[in-house]
């Protein structure tokens, strides 16, 4: 058996530091609140959504025993719409690919990924001579600090705004007062540059209509519309798991998914197929209008079909990302994201155990997790995180899993 004492050690002593952070338990308690109130507002507002929320889980659970078909489905679409669509067996293969697009010495755009804070695209990608610039102001913020996120949706849910001041006054080297509409105002203005200057945009998708092809990308800043649509070209990193039947389907999980991130509507809702198109003189279709002339995606499986696999995991592919079970989770209250690696909470390790690290680095989260089952309460596909917990306890007890 791997002997997780180190890590144990280092895992305790970052949580301990972590619950002492006034910074991080007053920017938590103030989220979860409102968290709270939105979402019952919301759903007061929107009263079907809990029932759609149930047709929502049985969609995933169909797609996820069909996803072999569907990712085939998928590819041909995308190849269909003039796309260029490839599979990533593993992280480095999706990270090769994506270097093989875009080359070096380029200047990218990203929207926020959970799936590139997975495979480091960034670093990856800066590494190789090119130069990277996150556009969800979030993780714009955690970029220029050097730091991870610390929540899927919000990145910088910890860093409050005297924080945020002092970072961007030291990076654009003048002052910035801690007034948000200030700072939201400096990133706008040094952004909106690198959009129309850049080679390259890269995006993740919340959910993948297989028959269509179509990506469905929710967000409020209006930076993945830009990222997205102003480069020549276009990547979609995606994982799998995100894959459904239909656009039906997919019009379904995300309604979903923004209406449990704490949004009755989210600002945008961007659907793309491929690259952009013009069929105004003689209804001839010619390709690279006014968008990206060239447009990529690239599946990524990364141990996801093994998760899949396995009767007692595949529920958590159902993962809508929406959130809101880290406001509900007593230890991520006080902790934040130290509660996980890349992917965080309860449901973070088991993502961690068979996607991001392996049960090496998911072990010391095994044992923060308290399954006390509030996460499911919350949770709009009910994933049964404390049974899953449960069993990644029973393997590292007995080691019945493989190092």
């Amino acid at each position: 058996m791997t002997d997780f004492r180190k890590d144990f050690v280092k895992y305790a002593k970052s949580l301990n530091e972590a619950s002492e952070d006034k910074n991080i338990r007053t920017a938590i308690s103030r989220a979860v609140s409102s968290y709270r109130n939105t979402v019952s507002e919301t759903l007061e507002r929107f009263p079907h959504t809990p029932a759609l929320a149930e047709e929502v889980q049985e969609i995933k659970t169909r797609s996820m025993a069909t996803l072999d078909t569907l990712l085939e489905q998928a590819m041909a679409s995308v190849e269909r719409n003039k796309g260029k669509a490839f599979y990533a067996k593993d992280h480095q293969a999706a990270l090769e690919i994506a270097l093989g697009i875009i080359g070096k010495g380029k200047t990218v755009v990203k929207g926020k990924s959970m799936l590139g804070e997975e495979l480091h695209l960034r670093e990856y990608l800066e590494e190789n001579g090119n130069e990277v610039w996150e556009t969800d102001l979030g993780e714009f913020i955690l970029q220029l600090r050097k730091e991870r996120p610390m929540h899927i949706l919000s990145p910088s849910i910890h860093v409050p705004r005297e924080q945020v001041a002092e970072v961007f006054t030291k990076f654009f080297k003048k002052e910035v007062p801690p007034d948000i509409a200030e700072e939201v105002k400096v990133v706008r203005e040094f952004l909106r540059e690198k959009y129309f200057t850049s080679d390259v945009g890269i995006s993740g998708a919340n959910v993948v209509a297989a028959d269509t092809g179509a990506m469905v990308i929710i967000e409020n800043e209006g930076n993945v519309r830009l990222a997205t649509g102003a480069p020549p070209v276009h990547i979609v990193m995606v994982g799998v798991e995100k894959l459904v039947p239909t656009f039906q389907d997919a019009m379904k999980v995300a309604e979903v998914t923004w209406r449990y991130a704490q949004y009755g509507v989210p600002g945008y809702v961007n659907i793309v197929s491929g690259p952009s198109k013009t069929g105004d003189i003689e209804k001839v279709t010619t390709y690279g209008a006014h968008g990206p002339k060239e447009f990529y995606v690239i599946f990524v499986d990364n141990g996801r079909k093994e998760m899949a696999r396995e009767e007692k995991f595949t529920q958590a592919l159902h993962c809508l990302r929406c959130g809101g079970c880290m406001y509900e989770c007593p230890v991520f209250q006080v902790t934040a994201g130290h509660f996980g690696h890349t992917y965080m909470g309860g449901i973070g390790t088991v993502w961690t155990a068979f996607v991001s690290g392996g049960m090496e680095k998911a072990a010391p989260l095994v044992y923060s997790c308290l399954r006390c089952g509030r996460c499911v309460e919350r949770c709009p596909m009910s994933i049964n995180v404390p049974a899953m917990i449960g069993e990644l306890r029973e393997r590292i007890v007995y080691g019945t899993y493989e190092d």
